[in-house]
């Protein structure tokens, strides 16, 4: 699925906007504002078409997950600095400015190699796709 505005292709073929899509256990649907994507796994992510996105996933899918949405175990046991490190100085990669440190369960740094990134912008860039 590739959504670009109120632009919507899945398997590059477009999605016209407004109509509802639904093949294969996904699907497409234009709830106000937003474009929402549901599968069948039990995943759901929604956007406004410019900024927010909203991800969604069911009961049964708790501490089976990782990458971008963290593990969803609701571990409360610590902040996103898990060895002791301190954040970097305002104004580094992926910084917004007078954004309040939010704690993040350390787990939820979990990068591909199964190894916990110290800050968010390193995590971020350990899951960007080639």
């Amino acid at each position: 699925v590739v959504a670009q505005g109120r632009n919507v292709s899945v398997n590059r073929a477009a999605v016209p906007e407004g109509r509802p899509y639904l093949h294969k256990g996904l699907g497409v649907t234009w709830p106000g504002d937003w474009v929402a994507v549901a599968s069948s796994l039990g995943v759901r992510v929604a956007w406004d078409g410019h900024l927010a996105v909203t991800v969604t996933a069911e009961p049964e899918l708790r501490g089976g997950t990782w990458g971008l949405c963290g593990t969803y175990t609701d571990d409360p046991t610590g902040e996103c600095h898990p060895s002791g490190a301190t954040p970097a100085p305002p104004g580094g990669p992926g910084d917004i400015p007078h954004a309040p440190a939010l704690p993040v369960p350390p787990d939820d740094f979990v990068r591909p190699d199964g190894d916990i990134a110290t800050f968010a912008a390193a995590f971020g860039s350990a899951w960007k796709v080639p």
